[in-house]
C-alpha cells in the first residue's frame, strides 16, 4: 500500500463519500512524489499535469509579474490538495508558480486519470465539483478580505482561520499574503494577543 493513501482516503470520504469500489478506483490512480524545498513544482507558462495531495510539507501558489514582484494566493500543506487548480482543470498554461517552502511529499493523479475517472464514476465527478466549489468559495472570501478589510483585520482573520500558519509558513510569505510589507506584519505581530 502506499504510503499516505489512508489519508487520502479519509480526506476524501470527508468531502464526499464513495462506495467502495469508485473509492478504489480513485486511490489506485495516486503515486508518491518528493520536492526538496525551494523547488518549483509548475511554473507559470507549463500545464499543470497534477492534482497533488500534500502528505508533508508546506508550499504556495504565487503570481509574478513583469517587475519581479510576487503575490502569494494561497498555502498548501497536510492534507489538502495542491497544485494551479485552474490550469489542472482546463489543461491551459499555467499562469502561477507552485513551489515548495520546505521539502515536501506528495501523492499525485495526472489529469487523464482524474478526467478518466470523472467520466467513469458520478461520485468521483461529484467529489472533484464539491471540492471546486469549496476552492472558490475561499478565494471569493479571500478577495473580499483583502478589498474590504483592514491589515489587522486581515491578520485576525487568518489567525482565527488557521491559527498554526504561523509556525508552518516563513512569516514574510505570509506578509506578502496578506499585501502588507515585512515591517507592518512584525508589529501586528507584537500587537496582537495569540
Amino acid at each position: 500500500m502506499i504510503p499516505h493513501i489512508s489519508s487520502l482516503r479519509q480526506l476524501v470520504q470527508g468531502i464526499h463519500p464513495m462506495e467502495e469500489p469508485e473509492l478504489e478506483a480513485f486511490l489506485s490512480v495516486w503515486h508518491e512524489v518528493k520536492f526538496k524545498r525551494k523547488e518549483i513544482v509548475t511554473s507559470a507558462g507549463e500545464l499543470e499535469k497534477y492534482l497533488y495531495f500534500v502528505c508533508e510539507g508546506v508550499q504556495r501558489v504565487y503570481y509574478l509579474n513583469d517587475e519581479g514582484k510576487e503575490a502569494t494566493l494561497v498555502f498548501t500543506y497536510p492534507p489538502s490538495f495542491g497544485g494551479v487548480f485552474d490550469a489542472f482543470l482546463q489543461q491551459t498554461p499555467s499562469r502561477y508558480y507552485y513551489e515548495t517552502l520546505t521539502a515536501s511529499v506528495f501523492l499525485r493523479a495526472s489529469f487523464a486519470d482524474v478526467r478518466n475517472l470523472m467520466h467513469a464514476h458520478h461520485a468521483v465527478e461529484t467529489f472533484m465539483r464539491k471540492g471546486i466549489t469549496a476552492a472558490a468559495s475561499g478565494l471569493m472570501e479571500r478577495i473580499t478580505e483583502l478589498q474590504c478589510f483592514s491589515a489587522e483585520e486581515r491578520f485576525r482573520i487568518l489567525l482565527k482561520r488557521s491559527p498554526h500558519i504561523l509556525q508552518l509558513v516563513p512569516h514574510k510569505y505570509l506578509a506578502n499574503y496578506l499585501g502588507m510589507d515585512a515591517t507592518n506584519f512584525s508589529k501586528l505581530l507584537n500587537k496582537i494577543r495569540i
